[in-house]
C-alpha cells in the first residue's frame, strides 16, 4: 500500500477515481431533472383529462329490471324493490379510434374519438322468471367511465326501431353513461331483443371493453401504428402496420365468468374482479424522450469510464501528463451532453436532440483535447472515436429488446481490451515522467 501511495501514477489514479465519483453528483441532478419533467408531463396529461375526458371503459348494454317482492315481517307483509340484471346473449363491439393530440405548453396528450357500434341481442324469456313479481320498470343501460366523452349519440335502435336515450344509468356502481326506459307491454318475451347502438366516445390514452355478453366479439382499429394491448385478454388476431392496426377479441361466459362477477358487483359492490375483466388497447407514444433520456443517463457511467480510461492509458503509454482539472472539464462536458439532450428533446424530439447534442459535445471535446494534447490530429481522432461511442449508445437506446445484451457485450469488450493493453504494466513502478525527471537529475 505504501508503494502505491508513493507512486505518482497511483496517486493520479486516485484523483481520477475521485473525480469520477464527484461527476455522479451532476449526473444525479440531471437524472432528477428528467424525473421532474416526466412527472410534470404526467400532471399536464391528468389536467387535460380532467378538463376533457380520461381513459374510457365501455360496459354494456345490459337490462336493469326493478321489481317488487313481498317480504314477511314480524307482524305484517310488506313489499320491497329488488333489482335483477339481464346480460346480452350475444354482444359485438366495433370501434374505430381516430387519434389526435392536445397541447399545453411544450407538453402533449394523445386523445381519441372512438366511432363505436354495439350490436347483439337479449333473451327476454328470462323475464318469465320474474313473472310472479310486479315489474316496476326495465331499463337498457350502457355505462362508460367518463360520460363527458359521449360527444355524439345519434343512431340507436332496438329491433330496428329508433330510440331516444337519457343521460346517466341510475346505478350507484356504474353511474356514468346513458339509459333507455323500456315499455314492458311492448316487449315480446318470446323473441330476442336486438340492439344496434352507435355513438362517438372521446377518451385519452386507453379504451377498454368489458366482455358483457355470454358470447362476446370485439374489434378495435385505428390509424395509430403503435398500440399496446391491455386487459385480461389478448387479441385472437391482430394486424399492426405503419398505417395503423386492427385487432379482434372473442370470449364467452365460460372463460370470462362475467355473469357471476357482474352480479357480485351490482349486489354486493365488490367490483374489483369485474374491473379486471377487460380487453382493450392503449395508444402509446413510442418516442417518449423522457424514458429514452433516463436510459441514456443510465449508460453515462460507461461513457465517462471509457473517456477517462482512454486518457489514463494515454498517460500510461505516452508519458503525457494530464492534469486532474482537465479530467474534470472533460467530465463536465460529457455531463452537459445529457442536459442538452433533455432540454432539446422537449422541443425537437429525441432523435434530433440526440444528434445535435452529440455533435455539440463532440465538437467541444475535440477542440479541447486537441489543445490539451497540443495536437489537433489527436483531437480529431478523439472526436471520431467519441462519435462512434455516441452512435453505439444510440443503438443501445433504440434496441429495446436487446439493450441489456448489447450493453453487457460492449462492457465486456471494453474491459477485455483494457485488460489486454495493461497486462504487462507493473503498477508499482514509478510513472515514466517521474523516471525521466530522476534520470535528468
Amino acid at each position: 500500500m505504501k508503494k502505491f501511495l508513493n507512486n505518482g501514477l497511483g496517486i493520479k489514479f486516485g484523483f481520477v477515481l475521485f473525480l469520477f465519483l464527484l461527476l455522479q453528483i451532476p449526473m444525479s441532478m440531471i437524472d432528477g431533472l428528467i424525473s421532474e419533467r416526466s412527472y410534470r408531463q404526467d400532471e399536464v396529461r391528468n389536467n387535460i383529462a380532467r378538463s376533457s375526458s380520461g381513459e374510457q371503459r365501455i360496459m354494456g348494454p345490459f337490462l336493469s329490471v326493478v321489481y317488487k317482492e313481498t317480504v314477511s315481517g314480524d307482524d305484517r307483509d310488506y313489499e320491497v324493490n329488488r333489482q335483477a340484471f339481464i346480460l346480452p346473449e350475444q354482444f359485438s363491439l366495433t370501434s374505430d379510434l381516430k387519434s389526435f393530440e392536445k397541447y399545453r405548453g411544450i407538453y402533449t396528450a394523445r386523445l381519441y374519438q372512438a366511432d363505436t357500434r354495439l350490436t347483439g341481442k337479449f333473451d327476454l324469456s328470462l323475464l318469465e322468471d320474474l313473472a310472479a313479481h310486479p315489474i316496476v320498470d326495465i331499463n337498457l343501460v350502457v355505462a362508460v367511465s367518463d360520460s363527458r366523452g359521449l360527444i355524439s349519440i345519434d343512431d340507436l335502435k332496438l329491433n330496428e326501431q329508433p330510440i331516444a336515450v337519457e343521460p346517466g344509468t341510475g346505478l350507484k356502481q356504474l353511474a356514468q353513461g346513458f339509459h333507455k326506459t323500456l315499455d314492458l307491454s311492448q316487449l315480446d318475451v318470446t323473441n330476442p331483443l336486438n340492439f344496434d347502438l352507435n355513438f362517438i366516445l372521446q377518451g385519452m390514452g386507453q379504451l377498454q371493453v368489458t366482455p358483457i355478453g355470454k358470447s362476446t366479439k370485439v374489434e378495435l382499429l385505428s390509424s395509430w401504428p403503435h398500440p399496446s394491448f391491455i386487459g385480461d385478454y389478448l387479441p385472437i388476431a391482430s394486424d399492426i402496420t405503419q398505417s395503423g392496426f386492427k385487432a379482434n377479441w372473442a370470449t364467452n361466459n365460460f372463460s370470462s365468468n362475467i355473469s357471476q362477477l357482474f352480479e357480485l358487483c351490482m349486489s354486493e359492490s365488490q367490483c374489483h374482479q369485474l374491473d379486471g375483466r377487460q380487453m382493450g388497447v392503449s395508444l402509446v407514444d413510442p418516442v417518449d424522450h423522457y424514458l429514452k433520456s433516463h436510459r441514456a443517463v443510465n449508460y453515462s457511467l460507461l461513457v465517462i469510464t471509457l473517456i477517462f480510461a482512454s486518457f489514463f492509458l494515454l498517460e500510461l503509454f505516452q508519458a503525457r501528463p494530464i492534469h486532474p482539472v482537465q479530467y474534470g472539464f472533460v467530465g463536465l462536458a460529457l455531463a452537459l451532453f445529457y442536459l442538452l439532450l433533455i432540454s432539446l428533446s422537449e422541443h425537437t424530439g429525441f432523435n434530433w436532440a440526440y444528434l445535435v447534442s452529440a455533435l455539440a459535445s463532440t465538437g467541444l471535446l475535440s477542440i479541447y483535447v486537441g489543445g490539451m494534447l497540443s495536437n489537433s490530429k489527436h483531437g480529431t481522432i478523439f472526436g471520431g472515436c467519441l462519435i462512434i461511442l455516441y452512435c453505439l449508445l444510440f443503438g443501445l437506446l433504440q434496441a429495446e429488446s436487446y439493450a441489456l445484451l448489447m450493453g453487457t457485450l460492449l462492457c465486456f469488450v471494453v474491459l477485455g481490451l483494457v485488460m489486454v493493453l495493461t497486462r504487462d504494466v507493473d503498477w508499482y513502478e514509478r510513472n515514466p515522467v517521474q523516471s525521466e525527471d530522476n534520470e535528468s537529475l
